[in-house]
């Protein structure tokens, strides 16, 4: 390109023989001329011949050709206007589109800002395929132009980056973030007096690639550090309690070590806030399991993130996540994503990091703990969570005596299989005469309808079972009453209700069953075991109680449990 902008005629204007001035003449002229105003009109053209040259040439080296092939392109062209027509067959470098997590303003379709997939473009930005050609074509008035007319086209410059530079450049644009990754695992799964032991959480942090189909997520991690094996993996079955009769059902998640973004599988959605991959096999569908096995798991692993989560679930049951979605809305502000039925291409990718498995205390407790629960939570924030969730009105219960005739609701858990309460309505005639306003329910799939009302009673009666979990729901200060079968069921009961209730807030009574009172002495003779030496069928393990003293129902003696009721009724004159 040839410029006259900074050259100097070397004739006067009209093209004729150069004139020259008698020096007599030119003496009297110069000598008309003030010293003063000379010099500064010397200065003001001074300047404006250097303004003039400092934008042409700014113009100039924008535009290059040279320039366009040697610098960094794509913050200039943000604010290029796009051109109104593009080759058939775009040359080879592209400018890798913006990753926007905002949406656009008045856009009538909003973008998400939590979940955007590759090679989206915000409405109003460049397309993505800008190439030199482009840029060098552009007809805007005053700016250098570069038109190809056939043999006297321009050669293309010879400095064009490869394509190879090109997608490595584009990758760590859209993808990488080029950071450290890391990982880090609570393997310390059993503690004195908790027979289960905790499965394996980890916990990830940098570039986190998940991809559902080869059941890996992929730490983009140069060092190589945190608890890989040999071949720079670590197997995981991220369902929340370790049980060995269990584990083989549940999905095997790969956590899977690479050296760098290049060699991790492209992101197609990418998400802005963290993963939490678990899953619901094992017990599930059992009110008890759902709440110490997932619930309350899930709330201690992510109640920090306050929604801002990616809940990613295996061994997917859609009329479990159905039947949950309220709680699993409270926790997440995000759809579920269902990891075993992901589209093949899918991989989500989470700069935020991912969570492996959930971190769980013991049943319906939990405990400050410097890994599993460094924020201290406790099951009274667990049950103001569940109460928020479902929109529970009740934080407290009624107060006997607070209002002139005002009977406390008691509401007993009717059981429609096995340790279902014989003589339920003498039961619940004696609470009446007591003073009690008394219902009974068995609790079923609709979740938020029952919890309503045991949200709306102040006594809770049950015996030992999973309907019982449904404690959670109790406003705090209620109380609660337990009827422990037969068979030395004191570990159980003490564990997974009168403790719990206890952290809870809760106020706890409870009621043994004697022999007399157990559909067992219809069934078994008084010399064996299961009267004889209950615990030795509790040594012989879960089966073995299955059979035996699980497969009871109880009438308890009025006479020995009235006593139960006065109790709950003064405890709420408390």
């Amino acid at each position: 390109m040839t410029s006259t902008a900074y050259s100097r005629p070397s004739k006067l204007p009209g093209g004729g023989p150069e004139r020259r001035l008698p020096p007599r003449l030119m003496r009297s002229l110069t000598s008309k001329i003030e010293p003063k105003k000379l010099g500064v009109g010397l200065v003001a053209g001074c300047c404006l011949a250097l303004l003039t040259y400092v934008s042409l040439a700014k113009l100039f080296a924008i535009y290059s050709p040279v320039f366009a092939s040697t610098a960094n392109t794509s913050a200039l062209l943000q604010n290029a206007p796009p051109t109104s027509s593009k080759p058939s067959v775009p040359e080879t470098e592209t400018i890798p589109p913006q990753e926007t997590l905002g949406g656009g303003g008045d856009s009538a379709d909003p973008v998400d800002p939590r979940e955007v997939p590759a090679g989206f473009e915000e409405p109003g930005l460049p397309e993505a395929a800008v190439t030199r050609k482009d840029m060098a074509g552009s007809d805007e008035p005053g700016l250098p132009t570069r038109k190809d007319d056939g043999d006297n086209a321009a050669a293309e410059p010879t400095n064009k980056p490869s394509e190879a530079a090109a997608a490595e450049d584009k990758k760590e644009g859209d993808d990488g973030n080029g950071g450290q990754g890391k990982m880090t695992c609570d393997e310390n799964g059993v503690d004195e007096g908790f027979p289960y032991a905790r499965p394996t959480v980890c916990e990830l942090s940098g570039d986190v690639r998940v991809s559902p189909k080869q059941k890996t997520v992929y730490l983009v991690n140069p060092s190589g550090d945190g608890g890989f094996d040999e071949s720079g993996e670590k197997r995981l079955r991220p369902y929340a309690r370790k049980d060995d009769f269990l584990m083989p059902g549940v999905t095997e998640v790969t956590v899977k070590s690479v050296p760098s973004a290049a060699v991790a599988p492209k992101c197609t959605k990418h998400h802005a806030v963290p993963a939490v991959v678990f899953s619901i096999a094992g017990y599930t569908d059992n009110f008890f399991h759902d709440m110490v096995d997932a619930m309350v798991p899930l709330f201690l692993t992510t109640a920090h993130l306050k929604g801002e989560v990616q809940l990613l679930i295996t061994n997917y049951k859609p009329w479990w996540v159905q039947k949950y979605t309220p709680l699993l809305r409270k926790m997440s502000l995000h759809d579920v994503i269902n990891f075993d039925a992901e589209d093949a291409d899918d991989v989500h990718c989470f700069p935020a990091g991912a969570f492996v498995g959930l971190y769980r205390d013991r049943d319906l407790i939990l405990s400050p703990h410097p890994t599993r629960n460094p924020r201290n939570l406790t099951m009274v924030d667990f049950g103001r969570f569940m109460r928020g969730a479902l929109a529970l009105p009740r934080d407290r219960p009624a107060v006997l005596g607070e209002k002139p005739g005002m009977r406390p609701r008691m509401l007993i858990i009717s059981r429609a299989g096995t340790r279902r309460l014989l003589n339920l309505d003498e039961v619940a005639a004696a609470a009446d005469e007591l003073g009690f306003n008394v219902t009974s329910a068995e609790a079923g799939a609709d979740v938020p309808a029952f919890a309503a009302q045991v949200n709306a009673a102040d006594v809770l009666v049950g015996v030992h079972g999973a309907g019982l979990a449904n404690v959670v729901f109790l406003p705090t200060e209620a109380v609660v009453v337990q009827i422990v079968p037969w068979g030395k069921m004191d570990w159980m009961a003490t564990n997974f209700y009168a403790r719990p209730a206890a952290g809870m807030g809760l106020r706890y009574l409870e009621y043994y069953v004697g022999e007399e009172e157990t559909s067992l002495k219809d069934k078994y003779p008084r010399e064996h075991a299961v009267f004889r030496d209950p615990m030795s069928l509790h040594k012989q393990g879960w089966q073995a109680l299955a059979q035996t003293v699980m497969k009871q129902d109880v009438a308890v003696n009025l006479t020995r449990f009235r006593p139960v009721l006065l109790q709950a009724l003064n405890k709420l004159q408390q």
